[in-house]
């Protein structure tokens, strides 16, 4: 899914990359534009389009697209996507980059799992009243199947990744409707009693990750708390650049059905054009996607994609943002060259 300005560049960058020739794997891709023009020349029709194609392969890598301000324009495409392919949840973990120095020691994953839908977005808003006695009203609505989604995925993650599942919402103000939330953590703990549960209040969660740095965690949380923990997580790493963000719906097993990645961050218009923008976050969100295919040359592709990124950066190759002098295109071309040494060893190892 094409986007605008530096979202775009950083797309075509990811998808060098995932260039047969680079990871030894044949993927097809078909292309939707999601650029704002697009959108608008088609109101929206593409972006449903590409919904449907998602809905039909399985995957998708977007890159970051702007989103209009104008009451009545064509508003964010995703919003529209994860409504159509009925996505539940968002994940994106905050991890350590070599030579970038995080916050208060922080060194192990932490992974924010997230509920795409609902809570506070998309909510019924209105006013009633005037001057002083003017007041503001919002009905927010969450349900069972996304909160039981956001659970059983974080357990499923903190198992996978040895981490501990860690916080939660404010249920103790709001027992009804973000208790729903911790209900289904509850019961998810009960089915995963090999992971370690530690449910706090959302107020909580803030204050006490910084005196967590050294355990690796899995975050559950609503759909605002988690757009707002998301955000500080990266930044306690020291870049947001470091990490894919990974829109998922699930299955009636609460599987995995369809993965959409992409990065955390927006189409940077400061930097578009100049070669300079960081394609790190974009590139990982390409070596994501592959994780969740099943076959064990994208498994072998994710990983090699995974370590030569953050070798690129461990040997000093690294864009402004991190304190380096490389090129968009450089950062890419390294990882590029050290993506094929790792598959061409690996098959002479393996045969995969």
């Amino acid at each position: 899914m094409k986007g605008d300005q530096t979202g775009q560049e950083l797309l075509d960058e990811a998808l060098r990359v995932l260039d047969p020739n680079v990871i030894g794997l044949d993927l097809e891709f078909q292309e939707f534009d999601l650029s704002l023009e697009n959108r608008r020349a088609t109101n929206n029709q593409v972006v449903h389009d590409a919904a449907k194609a998602m809905k039909r392969t399985g995957y998708g890598i977007k890159a970051a697209t702007v989103t209009p301000e104008i009451k009545g324009d064509v508003g964010s495409p995703n919003a529209i996507l994860r409504r159509e392919i009925d996505g539940k949840v968002i994940i994106r973990t905050g991890r350590r980059i070599p030579g970038v120095r995080p916050v208060a020691g922080t060194y192990s994953p932490i992974s924010v799992i997230r509920m795409a839908v609902g809570d506070a977005y998309g909510a019924k808003e209105w006013r009633e009243g005037s001057g002083l006695d003017e007041i503001a009203c919002r009905t927010e609505t969450i349900d069972r199947k996304t909160c039981r989604a956001v659970a059983e995925f974080a357990f499923m993650h903190a198992k996978k990744t040895k981490a501990k599942v860690f916080g939660g919402p404010k249920y103790t103000v709001s027992p009804v409707y973000e208790g729903m939330l911790k209900e289904e953590m509850d019961e998810a703990a009960k089915r995963y009693p090999g992971v370690r549960y530690e449910p706090q209040l959302i107020d909580a969660t803030y204050a006490l990750l910084l005196n967590n740095s050294g355990d690796p965690m899995v975050i559950p949380a609503l759909n605002r708390d988690g757009d707002c923990l998301s955000d500080l997580v990266l930044q306690m790493f020291g870049t947001i650049a470091g990490s894919e963000s990974i829109l998922m719906s699930f299955n009636d097993n609460f599987e995995p059905d369809i993965v959409m990645a992409e990065a955390p961050h927006g189409t940077a218009p400061s930097l578009f054009g100049k070669n300079l923008a960081n394609p790190m976050a974009m590139i990982l969100a390409g070596a994501a996607m592959l994780t969740y295919m099943d076959d064990p040359r994208a498994t072998n592709a994710s990983r090699a994609i995974y370590e030569a990124t953050i070798e690129t950066v461990k040997e000093g190759i690294r864009t402004s943002d991190l304190g380096g002098s490389a090129t968009t295109t450089e950062f890419t071309n390294e990882v590029i060259r050290k993506v094929q040494t790792k598959i061409e060893v690996w098959k002479t190892l393996t045969g995969f």
